[in-house]
């Protein structure tokens, strides 16, 4: 059974609501008016009987009171039958002019032996129809001595309401048909965003985040469209981010790839002879290869990095020892390149963290500052506190890296001088990676660079629990 729609839901919803609403409506609107108007009718046979009885009580002569009946017959619709025997309204014994039947019945006449007025509204067998009538009792010394019957057909009261019932019967097609066409209306109206949502749904379903969905109003389907929107421009920065990252994995890898192979297939097809040409292919061949080697460990280091469950064996660690022990790796480099660094360190600064990762940031950090100083040029690093926070610097003297490349450095793949880069060994996921270590150490890493003076790095770690306390 094929489901329906949520258009066609709302629809249904709409069109069945109007119409049961409408029905109550028209019903109880035409049973009120209905019963009013035959209550107002009642009440009039009611002051007619009333009249007429005073005319009787009043006069001696009761041609008058024939008159007034005559006059009430002939200018309403009206019939009044007056009787003056009592053993006319008897059960058994039926009036004058309707020998066929009685009048009233046994338990009405008892009414009006009591001296109520009686209401009929039934199937009268001696009229031969429904009639409204209201029997006035008259008694002569306290004791009943007649009746005026005034009565009319049930079909003459209901006569005007003939023009009402079609009248509301036009009235109830004509609303419903509006409700139904506005109810449309209104369901295409509600129902358009989500429509547009649908189709740019199944576009991001099959990997287009470049739509947008227009949004009209700020309410909840508002909202909604704000955050598909948002959310198909994240999944489109990845996706490109994804793209440009396989891009550059492909482009990292062909270089090495292509030297390792042209070499090898020269080596193999004896296009070298000469050894020594033969050992600089190896030794090329060699570099190539750590290269890839870098470059892959530098993949998985960058993916376990970036998943949020990748554990950090955190323990506390003396912040300028761990300094102090990454510059001493590189004396050989500074030695060569005549470089001296200028420590200013806070020995008291404790920090909580992944040692070995830690070590793995500073060490990328001062390898570059290294690498992009010229010759007998200063580092600077200074390790201090500021609000329960180490605050560590590590400045060159090198080119500087320009502004417009400032805001990229840490992307991955990103190389401000690719050829220099690439030349010196560099993958490009240095920076990324230090960038992931410090956030998992809820840290921030900055960067301030102006060309020709240098750069300066700056890493901001919280220190460890039992300092701050």
């Amino acid at each position: 059974m094929k489901k329906l729609r949520i258009k066609s839901k709302i629809w249904i919803s709409i069109t069945f609501i109007s119409f049961i609403t409408i029905i109550i409506g028209v019903i109880l609107t035409y049973y009120l008016y209905e019963k009013f108007y035959l209550e107002k009718q009642i009440e009039r046979l009611e002051q007619q009987g009333t009249l007429l009885k005073k005319y009787y009580y009043s006069q001696t002569d009761h041609d008058k009171l024939h008159e007034m009946i005559h006059w009430t017959e002939e200018s309403t619709n009206i019939n009044v039958i007056l009787t003056e025997d009592p053993m006319q309204l008897s059960a058994g014994i039926p009036i004058t002019g309707f020998p066929d039947s009685n009048l009233i019945t046994f338990k009405e006449r008892q009414q009006l032996l009591s001296g109520k007025e009686v209401i009929i509204i039934r199937d009268h067998p001696t009229f031969k129809r429904k009639i409204l009538a209201v029997a006035v009792p008259l008694f002569k010394k306290k004791i009943l001595s007649g009746a005026i019957f005034i009565y009319q057909p049930i079909d003459d009261i209901y006569e005007p309401f003939k023009p009402l019932r079609t009248f509301m019967i036009i009235f109830m097609v004509i609303v419903l048909f509006l409700l139904v066409w506005i109810g449309h209306k209104i369901t295409n109206y509600l129902l358009k965003p989500l429509k547009e949502m649908e189709n740019v749904s199944k576009k991001m379903a099959k990997g287009d985040f470049s739509e947008q969905i227009t949004v009209h109003n700020k309410d909840e389907i508002g909202q909604l469209a704000i955050s598909l929107n948002t959310m198909a421009k994240s999944l489109n920065e990845v996706e490109m981010k994804r793209n440009q990252f396989l891009q550059n994995v492909s482009h990292e890898l062909r270089t090495p790839l292509s030297y390792v192979k042209g070499y090898t297939e020269a080596i193999l097809e004896g296009v070298y002879e000469d050894p020594k040409e033969i050992n600089h292919s190896l030794i090329i061949i060699q570099k190539e290869t750590e290269r890839l080697i870098r470059l892959v460990h530098d993949l998985l280091d960058l993916a376990q990095l970036e998943d949020d469950s990748y554990p950090m064996k955190k323990n506390p660690i003396v912040y300028s020892q761990l300094i102090s022990d990454v510059i001493n790796n590189f004396d050989l480099a500074l030695k060569n390149k005549q470089i001296q660094v200028h420590l200013t360190l806070d020995e008291d600064i404790i920090i909580e963290g992944d040692e070995d990762r830690i070590a793995q940031v500073l060490s990328n950090l001062i390898h570059n500052a290294i690498s992009y100083s010229q010759n007998g040029r200063d580092i600077i690093i200074k390790l201090s506190l500021e609000d329960h926070l180490s605050i560590l610097k590590i400045k060159d003297h090198g080119p500087g890296i320009p502004k417009k490349d400032l805001p990229h450095i840490f992307e991955r793949f990103y190389r401000v001088d690719k050829a220099r880069t690439r030349n010196k060994g560099g993958s490009g996921l240095g920076l990324s990676i230090c960038s992931q270590i410090i956030k998992k150490h809820s840290g921030q890493i900055h960067v301030e660079s102006e060309k020709e003076k240098g750069t300066e790095f700056t890493i901001i770690i919280p220190c460890f629990s039992e300092i701050e306390g």
